[in-house]
Formats: C-alpha cells, structure tokens, sequence
C-alpha cells in the first residue's frame, strides 16, 4: 500500500507533477472548491448551449453546401435602402456593434459588482438591458421586412427554400436567448439598486450577504449570447 507523506499543517502531501494535476481534477478538491454552484451551473448551461448552437450552424453549413439551387446573396437580402440607394448589410452592422457595445457595459457592470458600487452597477446592467432590448428590436425589424418580401420557413423569392429555415431558426433561437437575458438583467439590476446584495435580503436570485455573484454570472451568460451573435454573423450575414 503507498504510504501518504502529512505536511506540518495536517493535510496529505500532494503528489508533484502530472499526477498532482491528475489528483487534483478526480478529487475535485482545486479546480471547483472555490465555484459557487450557480455560477458552475451557469457554465455546465452554457456548455450545452454550445452544442445546440454548434449544431444548428452545422446543418445551416450542410444545407447551404449540399443544396444544387442557388443560395440567396446575404448582400442583397439584407440591404436597406437608405436615400433612394440600397446598403448592404447596415442593419445588421448596427446590430452588431449594438450587441458588442452591451458586452463591454456588462463587463463594467461586473467590475462595479466585485467593487460593490450598486448604484454604477445597477445602471450600467440596465444600460446592457437597453441595448439588449434595442437589439431584439432591430431583429425584429429584420423579420417583418423578410416577411412582407415573401421569405418563409419553406421557401423565399431569391433561390434555395432552406434559407428562410435556416435563417428563422438560428436568428430566432438566439432573439429567444437575448430576450431572456435582458428580462434577467432587469431583474437582477433591480436587486442590486434595492440593496439585496449586501443586505442578504431573501428572495429570487439573492446570494448569501455581501455576495455579487449573481452579476457575474449574469456577465457570464451575457458575454455568451453575444459570442454566438459573432459567428452566427460570421458564417450567415457574410459567408
């Protein structure tokens, strides 16, 4: 049987070396020992949305490349004419940097969070709800304009039917994940004005007294939504 070396302080001696990593990780005393449940929660959530996501821009990849008709040009479908001359893709370069812009206000709101500023915390979170909300608004803009141009789940009037399913699905599944998240900001930045952070007041998604951990995992969540927007605008706006 190994025999197990004690330090001066009581604890086993860790082993050195890979098998000090491998004790580590199958303990699960380092890596998660200082992980609040929510925000591990939050993580393992945003892993499995991962893979929705990754494969809902898979299959948009399959049937775009597998399809013999034509595929719709991004650059004409989505133009707005502005003047009396169309402009390709402003809109959703508007809501791109809209969305960009919120995830720089989250990350200052967590900042203020870790610093226990409620008031520059609970402003700037319902600054990153504003521009959530603008957001979802732009896109929903977007939907009645390609609707009233004739494109459906099943078909549009530019070329291949898969494109107005692939294009309510993905966008319409990440609108669904924004909405939520601004509804969430709300709440919680309605908290953190009220003082239910640092009082321990109970209640829904309060954490323990002096805790502002439900901001982080709001950022976490947050700067999610807006990591998937880049490659939903990478591979379906400009492919």
């Amino acid at each position: 049987m190994t025999e197990t070396t004690v330090t001066h302080t009581g604890q086993p001696d860790r082993p050195k070396g890979w098998r000090g990593i491998t004790a580590d990780w199958a303990s699960d005393q380092r890596a998660f020992k200082n992980v609040s449940w929510g925000k591990a929660m939050m993580w393992i959530f945003l892993l499995s949305d991962t893979f929705i996501f990754g494969c809902f821009l898979l299959s948009y990849m399959t049937a775009r490349m597998s399809t013999r008709v034509p595929w719709p040009n991004p650059s004409e479908v989505f133009a707005l004419r502005i003047g009396g001359s169309d402009i390709p893709l402003i809109l959703i370069a508007i809501m791109t940097f809209v969305l960009i812009s919120s995830s720089g206000t989250m990350a200052m709101a967590v900042n203020f969070g870790y610093r226990h500023d409620r008031r520059k915390t609970a402003i700037l979170m319902l600054l990153t709800a504003a521009l959530g909300a603008t957001f979802v608004g732009m896109q929903a803009f977007e939907w009645t304009k390609l609707i009233t141009e004739g494109v459906r789940p099943w078909g549009n009037p530019w070329g291949a039917a898969q494109f107005g399913s692939c294009f309510f699905m993905i966008t319409g599944f990440h609108g669904t994940h924004v909405t939520i998240g601004v509804i969430f900001l709300i709440i919680v930045a309605r908290k953190v004005w009220r003082g239910d952070f640092d009082t321990g007041r109970p209640g829904f998604f309060t954490s323990r007294k002096g805790r502002y951990e439900n901001v982080e995992i709001m950022g976490l969540y947050w700067h999610f939504v807006d990591l998937v927007w880049v490659f939903i605008f990478a591979f379906f706006y400009l492919w």
